[in-house]
């Protein structure tokens, strides 16, 4: 047995952890014929069975390699669009059309990926081969509670997804890049910060600031990694008081990240329907040009420049997530190489 080294660990980072489920695209993506996208360091398919229930396969024909996604949904299954051979919706050959019999049949050659439809979302479980069943999948409350009212802001940024998580756990980024914005133009351009652990991640928060800028920021494990915060908002923003994003985000490549953002606001009955009218005609287009300068700013990060740091306190929440993936990943890998799997 060998140790896990290093650049093990950095390589399924860059993938992602497994074990946990990822939102893979927005379900409007997703229609009635299949589609082929890039994630988790894989290319895969997915279409919707019979009932329309999402479905994700590798997609990659176990005949000759060649994509799925140019082949035919069939409900619980998809046809190879070029020998026609059938793969099931858990990864199985079904049939073999030009060879029937062949050793292929019944044999389960192709990952599968358990996959729900949540909250506007796709989301697929990636397990090792420790732990293909698939965890449960919690959302925060903001994106189940009745008294919540969400937007979903799907866009693609160049650059590791790391980054990403690295930009929503600093609060004081949105004091000096945001200082601009309507919503995060005011507060001290100092502060104090400390870590509160949650029973399912952390909290990283200014000391004596609440509710005037980008203030404090969760990270949360429960079955997805998710990315918690508030803004708060003036009246002019309409009902419901501040804005709650939650955010989850999905590496395409080591050179592009899937970003998945959900705007939430309490708010009911008519005071719903003047936000989401609001929203809409007003807040949206100010929602996006903050996040393109985000955007803009992590797309010019050189791809080491998190290996070229001099950290101080306000970036105690990034060290701290940094860990957390780090661990995880590391502890996967050492569960593989000691069951005899294959460590990549």
């Amino acid at each position: 047995m060998t140790a896990v080294t290093n650049q093990a660990i950095n390589s399924l980072l860059a993938k992602g952890v497994r074990n946990i489920w990822y939102p893979i695209c927005p379900s409007h993506f997703l229609g009635e014929k299949p589609i082929s996208l890039r994630r988790l360091g894989l290319k895969v398919v997915l279409w919707r069975d019979e009932n329309g229930a999402p479905v994700m396969l590798e997609d990659h024909c176990p005949h000759r390699g060649a994509p799925l996604s140019l082949g035919m949904a069939m409900g619980d299954r998809i046809a190879c669009g070029y020998h026609g051979v059938q793969v099931g919706k858990d990864g199985t050959v079904l049939s073999v059309p030009g060879a029937p019999g062949s050793k292929l049949e019944g044999r389960k050659c192709v990952k599968s990926f358990p996959a729900q439809e949540r909250a506007g979302v796709i989301f697929a479980y990636a397990g090792d081969a420790l732990h293909p069943e698939p965890i449960e999948l919690q959302f925060p409350e903001q994106l189940v509670a009745p008294e919540y009212s969400a937007f979903l802001c799907y866009c693609e940024w160049g650059g590791d997804y790391r980054y990403v998580y690295d930009n929503v756990m600093d609060p004081m980024h949105g004091t000096f890049l945001h200082k601009q914005s309507h919503s995060m133009s005011l507060g001290d351009t100092t502060a104090t910060f400390q870590i509160r652990d949650t029973p399912t991640g952390f909290v990283f928060e200014k000391q004596g600031q609440r509710n005037v800028n980008f203030d404090w920021t969760e990270f949360l494990d429960t079955g997805v990694h998710w990315m918690r915060l508030e803004i708060p908002y003036p009246a002019t923003g309409g009902p419901g008081g501040n804005f709650h994003i939650i955010g989850a985000y999905t590496p395409i490549s080591d050179k592009c990240a899937a970003v998945f953002h959900w705007r939430c606001r309490k708010v009911e009955g008519w005071q719903r329907d003047t936000w989401r009218f609001l929203y809409k005609n007003r807040l949206e287009a100010r929602h996006w040009a903050v996040l393109e300068q985000d955007r803009v700013m992590l797309e010019q990060f050189e791809p080491d420049a998190n290996q070229r740091e001099n950290l101080y306190q306000h970036d105690m929440g990034v060290a701290r997530l940094r860990r957390a993936f780090r661990l995880k990943a590391e502890a996967q890998l050492k569960a593989l190489e000691a069951a005899g799997q294959p460590v990549q």
